[in-house]
């Protein structure tokens, strides 16, 4: 079913609408079709910019389940107290229910570990059932650190956070070529392939997608394989896997972006976020949280380096 949400709000400082907004609402609001912007009760653009004390109000619709219920599913926490929770979520670990992924989510899993008062942003609002203290997002494919949000505070906090870009993400990876530069910066806009609206692509209008930024760094290079660092400024759906394949370089493993190599070992998709730093929602100190490099991947970095396959990693 499909359920009517809408959120108004007074905007506290100039800039565009849907920047400002995203402190109040998930992001990917301004992606669906028929969202509706109104600015001082006239419709408006998500470029449209806001002044101080403008009056928002934004109405979309999303798909809901009537009976999201938590399943029995072990997490690996990395950190935990009254307001934020961050784990080291697996690859193969859908985030959110959607599609044909309506069980085994770490929304699933959430809801068992919290109960069902965790489906609600705040004691006062009707929350988000379908995404409850969700913030960011993995791919299903990419593991890594989260931080999920136990409180209504904690999430609109962390949520503002993400939109202005003052956390930071750092991801490990391995792409497919020989890089000629050690260290380089992708910025480039990210779309919706038009020709399939499973992918996503790069475009040079400006007035086209979303501005993404990536830097990259070549930790160990092979004839045919680069072990990466990267850090991303902002958080595009597929940016990493999109910025490699437009360079030439679509990291291994990728089922979307990058073809299978029978020349190295079928460990699913190599990209992994290593590190994740942002101010505590309440007490505003600084933290970062680091999730061990997965064994598949250790593996691939271990024959890239001409050392025999581990003994977890045979079989």
């Amino acid at each position: 079913m499909r359920r009517a949400r809408k959120e108004t709000f007074t905007a506290e400082e100039a800039g565009r609408v849907d920047r400002i907004a995203s402190s109040h609402m998930p992001r990917s609001v301004f992606s669906q079709e028929g969202v509706e912007i109104l600015v001082g009760g006239c419709a408006v653009k998500k470029s449209h910019k806001v002044k101080v004390g403008d009056e928002v109000s934004v109405s979309w619709s999303e798909e809901v389940m009537d009976s999201l219920e938590g399943e029995d599913i072990k997490l690996d926490v990395l950190y935990e107290d009254e307001a934020i929770l961050v784990v080291d979520k697996p690859a193969g670990m859908v985030v959110h229910p959607g599609a044909g992924n309506w069980s085994g989510t770490l929304v699933n899993a959430l809801l068992y570990r919290y109960g069902d008062d965790f489906s609600t942003s705040d004691e006062d609002e009707e929350g988000d059932l379908q995404r409850p203290g969700i913030v960011h997002r993995l791919d299903k494919d990419t593991s890594g650190v989260m931080v999920i949000a136990r409180t209504g505070q904690a999430h609109r906090e962390l949520c503002r956070q993400f939109a202005e870009h003052t956390n930071e993400k750092v991801y490990i990876a391995v792409a497919k070529g020989r890089f000629t530069k050690r260290r380089g910066t992708v910025e480039k806009n990210i779309m919706r392939d038009p020709k399939d609206r499973k992918r996503f692509t790069v475009t040079d209008d400006p007035k086209k997608g979303k501005s993404a930024v990536t830097h990259y760094t070549v930790l160990h290079q092979t004839d045919d394989l680069a072990f990466l660092r990267i850090r991303i400024e902002t958080g595009r759906t597929h940016q990493i896997r999109v910025h490699m394949k437009s360079l030439g370089h679509p990291i291994l493993g990728d089922p979307i972006y990058s073809r299978p190599d029978s020349s190295w070992p079928d460990v699913g998709l190599c990209l992994h976020a290593l590190k994740l730093s942002f101010d505590h929602p309440v007490s505003g100190v600084r933290m970062s949280f680091t999730a061990p490099l997965p064994q598949r991947i250790r593996e691939v970095v271990r024959l890239m380096r001409g050392l025999p396959r581990s003994p977890e990693g045979r079989g």
